[in-house]
């Protein structure tokens, strides 16, 4: 049995302040990026696309501006697959090789595997002649049919990145910009060669750090890992086995995993009033959240309408280190809408409007309307905070 057991609440804070809600501010976006080591992109956009999302939460009214800037033209990230398709810091290129060498060895479903080669020469030609290239640029990305139904180049340039012969280091309009990574990659980055094993184990170890306390699961959901990777390397990363009370079936202890540097650093300073992006890391494994905060949240985007309980896309609200409650935002014009707000109790009125004033202000709204309160009770109070 391990030695220190965490209390539910410490475990927490822990995980709060592993991922910058609590205490000092990263920084900048790209100290986010380098701190979580991995932020999930998504093509909804409603408040905001998620990926700015993640960094407003944990900043503030950061520039929008600037939170595209620091992912795409500095140089210092790249997009691959990770917990999803995901900008990661371009110094964990190498810790990816594993993936690529995994996308290499199982091979491309394709049928036509003649056409496959020739589209790839074709688009690397491209690439080396005219320089970084959008799918439209190299051919069209889709031959005029559904979603998948994908033009040959756009399924050549795919597996291209997939195994690591290209990269996607910038996106245009939201478009991917393919490079080849020989030229986008650091020369001193692009050179490192790491086995699988030591790719693993330091996803592992990045994973622990960003989770702050973990159980296997957790670790292994946060990059897609299999429960038997990250237990194939655990013994190597320098994580801490702990018990957190709480966390095991019927309220029992159970066993995880913590950064030495989350246990040695006490959570402390102010925590963020924010509202959270589904895909944020904080809250993206459901099971884990649900473990930690006592909140069960699902993305309602693709179920019908009339089945959603909370909204299209509901936006957790953070407040003291807790998740109180949802709010499902639109745009209309200068105001921000919240088409529901769902809320756990009374207390939590003034950190929704305090969310709800932040974010308009940060999207350059002027005006706020909440279309519906959860429970009823609550529109009255919440119309009044709105307006002090």
């Amino acid at each position: 049995m391990p030695e220190l057991v965490l209390t539910s609440d410490e475990a927490r804070r822990i995980a709060l302040h592993s991922q910058g809600l609590i205490g000092s501010k990263p920084g900048s976006p790209l100290a986010v990026l380098k701190r979580l080591g991995a932020v999930q992109l998504d093509t909804i956009s409603v408040l905001a696309r998620s990926h700015e999302l993640v960094p407003y939460a944990r900043l503030g009214a950061v520039g929008r501006d600037s939170v595209e800037a620091a992912y795409w033209q500095q140089g210092q990230s790249f997009e691959y697959w990770s917990h999803a398709a995901c900008v990661l810091p371009i110094s964990a290129w190498p810790q990816y090789a594993f993936r690529r060498r995994a996308f290499a060895k199982r091979g491309h479903r394709s049928r036509d595997c003649a056409q496959l080669d020739r589209s790839c020469a074709e688009v690397l030609a491209q690439l080396c002649d005219e320089g970084p290239r959008t799918a439209t640029e190299l051919g069209g990305a889709k031959n005029g049919g559904d979603w998948w139904d994908w033009s040959d180049s756009k399924i050549a340039i795919e597996w291209l990145l997939n195994i690591g012969v290209v990269v996607c280091t910038e996106r245009r309009g939201w478009k991917r910009v393919y490079d080849l990574a020989e030229r986008a990659i650091p020369a001193e980055i692009h050179a490192v060669d790491m086995d699988d094993q030591s790719c693993l184990r330091e996803l592992t170890e990045q994973a622990g750090s960003a989770l702050g306390v973990a159980t296997v699961k957790d670790l292994a959901d946060y990059q897609r890992l299999t429960m038997a990777q990250i237990r194939s390397v655990l013994p190597e990363t320098g994580l801490v086995e702990v018990s957190v009370a709480g966390w095991g079936k019927d309220g029992g202890d159970a066993a995880a995993w913590a950064s030495p540097s989350a246990l040695r650093n006490q959570p402390r300073g102010r925590h963020r009033t924010t509202l959270l992006s589904p895909f944020d890391s904080l809250v993206w494994d459901r099971a884990r959240t649900e473990r930690i905060f006592g909140f069960t949240h699902r993305l309602e985007a693709y179920v019908p309408k009339d089945k959603r309980v909370h909204g299209y896309f509901a936006m957790p609200l953070l407040s003291r280190g807790r998740l109180v409650g949802r709010v499902d935002p639109a745009r209309e014009g200068d105001t921000l809408v919240a088409r529901q707000i769902s809320l756990t109790g009374a207390s939590h009125v003034p950190a929704a409007a305090k969310a709800l004033r932040e974010a308009a202000d940060w999207v350059g709204c002027s005006n706020v309307r909440a279309e519906r309160v959860l429970p009823e009770a609550l529109s009255g109070p919440l119309a009044a905070a709105l307006t002090n």
